[in-house]
């Protein structure tokens, strides 16, 4: 599953779930502080604006349903809403615009909190998100305060450079007390929402010119245009399910067959799950894309499935194997790889890194012979590490290396059994702190579980 996947259904599972104390504090000041705001324009900002209550209520209740209109990226999603609040901001009176604006907000979640997709807690949410709209409020009513008017052009460029300017401050304020993601990240999704934003005003902005005499217009120009947004939107939310399902899928199948190896071979189980959260920490340390991530947790928890296959009395020997059983335990990798590509999908790219999980840096490794950069990056990054979790845990025909052994061992066969670079970030890693000890299987449920794993060094465990 692709990072923006994984991100959109963590954000869907969060916004159903009660807010924790701290967001609670955090989103319940906000409002508040946003309410004696709305309130204190309501009663200092006169109006020189006299609609019809129709008007009013039409914009109030086309805003909480083009809040419904979302397109999920990442951690939030993007609302048309431009399309309402530039109206609201030229055509009704504008000290009672913010008020509206957070009340609208309010009554779009009523059919989140009847589908059970957002906790009731978070009726808040709406209006502590509002405060973009206060600064433009008050450049409207202090440079153009009556009836739209092309002239007044500047004003409005100034008042949704407002808007954005005092959106993104929020975010960043919002991120510091709560999310913490990086400021380079955060920015990045910000400027996404923001082209939206920008291509959607001039267009409100000119059915709001044209509607002002025939309101009619307005609902005839925007009414479409939300009805086609909505449209790509519920079909992107339906992909984003979809994909979801899936992976949800391929997750249960990683967990079945992780169930199904530690019944028929216990210390196989263990040394894979322990071989995960090692093998995340030497990611994070290669700086492995995060949309790459799930392959390989998947990988390092199933490249030795194909042991399923293999005879007993040989994988359990207490002894030096034969050339004819060092043979057969060589099948292990084909016949993973064989296994998984019957499931397909994710697993199938899965299956072709499970192949290489043995393949060497001198092309020496079976079962293809691959050289250096020919072997998947995956399949080096669990060979390294594979080789690091025997080394350092009991086998049935000899005790576990010392780590200063194992490192050295390491070492001593960089350039020929494993990739110089990898072998690099694996001591560093376990320099750090990483322990040798088969204790990774929290951490491996949370990867089946589809929650991220700690992706520091010393939280990872060999």
């Amino acid at each position: 599953m692709l990072l923006a996947e994984q991100l959109v259904g963590e954000a869907r599972a969060r916004r159903a779930r009660s807010m924790d104390a701290r967001e609670r504090t955090v989103v319940a000041v906000f409002a508040a502080l946003y309410g004696v705001a709305a309130l204190l324009i309501a009663l200092l900002v006169p109006s020189e604006r006299d609609v019809s209550l129709l008007l009013v209520l039409a914009l109030l209740v086309g805003h909480a349903a083009v809040s419904q209109v979302r397109f999920e990226f990442g951690v939030g999603f993007v609302v048309p809403e431009q399309l309402v609040v530039v109206p609201m901001l030229l055509l009704l009176p504008l000290p009672y615009v913010p008020i509206l604006i957070a009340a609208a907000g309010v009554l779009g979640l009523i059919p989140d909190f009847i589908k059970g997709s957002w906790a009731k807690d978070r009726w808040l949410k709406p209006i502590a998100d509002s405060w973009s709209y206060l600064a433009p409020v008050l450049i409207l009513a202090a440079f153009a305060p009556g009836a739209p008017e092309l002239s007044s052009a500047p004003v409005y460029v100034l008042a949704l450079a407002a808007q954005l300017g005092t959106d993104f401050a929020q975010t960043v304020i919002r991120n510091q007390l709560l999310d913490r993601v990086p400021i380079g990240e955060l920015a990045r999704g910000f400027v996404g929402a923001t082209r939206v934003e920008l291509v959607l005003s001039p267009v409100a902005f000119v059915a709001t010119l044209a509607a002002f005499e025939a309101p009619i217009v307005l609902v005839a120009v925007i009414a479409p245009l939300v009805w086609l947004l909505d449209n790509f939107s519920r079909d992107r939310a339906a992909r984003y399910a979809a994909a979801l399902e899936l992976n949800r899928a391929y997750r249960g199948t990683v967990m079945l067959l992780s169930d199904v190896l530690e019944f028929e071979d216990e210390y196989t189980a263990q040394h894979s799950r322990s071989v995960v959260d090692l093998v995340n920490a030497v990611a994070d340390e290669l700086g492995i894309a995060p949309d790459e991530r799930q392959e390989l947790e998947f990988a390092a928890m199933l490249h030795d499935v194909g042991k399923i296959s293999i005879p007993k009395e040989i994988l359990h020997k207490p002894s030096a194997l034969t050339d004819r059983e060092f043979e057969v335990i060589k099948h292990h990798t084909i016949e993973g790889q064989f296994m998984l590509d019957r499931v397909g999908g994710l697993l199938g790219r899965v299956g072709e890194v499970v192949r290489s999980c043995h393949e060497r840096w001198d092309g020496r490794g079976y079962p293809d012979g691959l050289v250096g950069e020919e072997t998947p990056i995956a399949a080096r990054i669990v060979f390294a590490c594979d080789a690091y979790n025997a080394m350092t845990t009991d086998r049935p025909y000899r005790e576990a290396m010392p780590r200063e052994a194992a490192i050295a061992e390491l070492q001593s066969n960089t350039g020929t059994q494993f990739d110089p670079r990898i072998v690099s970030a694996l001591v560093k890693v376990v320099e750090q702190g990483a322990p040798t000890t088969l204790a990774a299987t929290d951490g491996v449920r949370a990867v089946l579980a589809g929650a991220p794993v700690a992706q520091s060094a010393g939280a990872a465990a060999s």
